[in-house]
């Protein structure tokens, strides 16, 4: 499927999706044809089918349109990418930000594709080990630098609002690959990103 960007989407509800938010909205006990619900099945869909649609991309195309050979050998950090997705247990959201840094192999990548990726992998069903993996192996298997590294941090509603209900608490999840398994390379990264985490 050619890339498209996530503005260029067009999302059309189907009436199978639309259908099944109102039975649940019955189903909850409430009347799905009072004045304030009588959009919500059609909003629902459309939101969740936007929440969901990275399963449409090609993740590993947007990187490949966007490569360019350059002699740059020192490490290249996005920091405070802001990601929102669905953990897949209960499809309530988590939100955080990620860091991803690279060090180039003969290639470099526009920059915004590393925010394009984060959002590819998070508008899906995930859990945020899964997420840090994806985006890590997609860069790594691609762009195919000297060593690619990615450090998540995020709050999830399911514990926040349910559950054990514990507001204040975040998750932290990180990946390494090539020169980031070496621990001065990582140590760089980390330090470099220091501020940003809590």
């Amino acid at each position: 499927m050619p890339y498209r960007k996530f503005e260029e989407y067009n999302i059309e509800v189907t009436n199978d999706v639309k259908d099944k938010f109102k039975s649940i909205i019955a189903d909850l006990g409430e009347d799905s044809s009072r004045e304030g619900l009588l959009k919500t099945p059609e909003r629902a869909a459309k939101a969740m089918q936007f929440l969901t649609s990275g399963y449409e991309i090609d993740a590993a195309e947007i990187l490949n349109g966007a490569m360019f050979k350059e002699d740059y050998n020192d490490m290249v950090i996005v920091k405070n990418i802001e990601l929102y997705s669905l953990c897949e247990h209960h499809m309530l959201p988590f939100f955080g930000k990620a860091h991803i840094a690279y060090i180039p192999n003969g290639h470099i990548v526009g920059l915004s594709k590393l925010p394009r990726i984060v959002n590819v992998f998070a508008r899906r069903l995930q859990v945020q080990e899964r997420l840090t993996h994806d985006i890590l192996e997609c860069i790594n298997n691609t762009l195919k630098p000297k060593g690619v590294a990615v450090v998540i941090e995020a709050s999830h509603m399911c514990m926040m609002m349910r559950g054990v209900q514990k507001q204040n608490s975040t998750t932290t999840t990180s990946g390494f690959r090539g020169e980031f398994e070496r621990q001065e390379t990582r140590t760089e990264f980390l330090k470099l990103i220091s501020s940003d985490l809590r």
